[in-house]
């Protein structure tokens, strides 16, 4: 499971402040990838990116660049916030408590909500760039009426999940099984109480793929000849 920080995505911010804000002749596409835990979504992403990058070669100069953990830091970034704030941001909506909520009245930090609209909107903006591929947070309702947004899910056998996560943080594996059960629970939370959305309906998806039947690299490949196919036919 591979991630990206925020450095690693400075050349697709800089490719976009070099455009000046002008419009492309075509809409550039977006993808969204729901996940499972420990179902590879970030490994997942990179590979998708490459894949992209090595096969369009984009001559707008924006490549392919993936929002994964990094896209807190991007929305500290956008809205001027100290990265202390991060703490305040699980992708959770069940955050409320006493101490949290003393601290908002006391103006320590924005409140769970203002953040998640600042999230929302950095996501929204990002999708509307394109050539951006937005892991979890909500980013497949947000970006929903994007008119070339690609959604996936990435799912696999809660065992399999279990040990990839095991393995990645060097937990236990009842820990493990801890730590899975209680994140896919905190991410259909956020889904639920921020976007009415249910995280496990298939229709918000284009393709739902099991990394426990397939290597990461077979569904990256599927989602990058998808968004290909798509851009090729127009």
């Amino acid at each position: 499971m591979r991630s990206i920080s925020l450095d690693g995505c400075r050349g697709y911010l800089h490719a976009h402040t070099r455009l000046g804000g002008r419009q492309t002749l075509r809409e550039l596409p977006v993808v969204t990838i729901s996940r499972e835990t420990g179902a590879g979504a970030g490994t997942v992403a990179l590979l998708v990116a490459e894949r992209l990058n090595d096969e369009q070669n984009p001559k707008n100069g924006c490549p392919w660049t993936v929002f994964d953990r990094n896209l807190v830091e991007k929305v500290l970034e956008d809205h001027q916030l100290p990265t202390a704030i991060k703490q305040f941001m699980p992708e959770d909506a069940a955050v409320f408590s006493a101490g949290g909520v003393v601290e908002e009245l006391l103006g320590l930090h924005p409140s769970h909500w203002t953040l998640v609209q600042h999230t929302t909107d950095t996501i929204l903006r990002l999708a509307r760039m394109g050539n951006v591929i937005l892991v979890g947070r909500g980013s497949n309702v947000i970006s929903a009426h994007c008119q070339k947004a690609f959604h996936f899910r990435l799912v696999a056998p809660r065992e399999v999940r279990i040990q990839r996560t095991a393995e990645f943080y060097h937990l236990a594996e009842s820990e493990a099984a801890s730590f899975v059960r209680a994140t896919d629970r905190a991410r259909r939370r956020y889904l639920k109480a921020h976007f009415k959305a249910d995280i496990d309906d298939p229709l918000q998806y284009h393709a739902t793929l099991n990394t426990g039947l397939m290597s990461f690299e077979v569904a990256a490949r599927l989602i990058a000849d998808t968004v290909s196919l798509n851009n090729a036919l127009g």
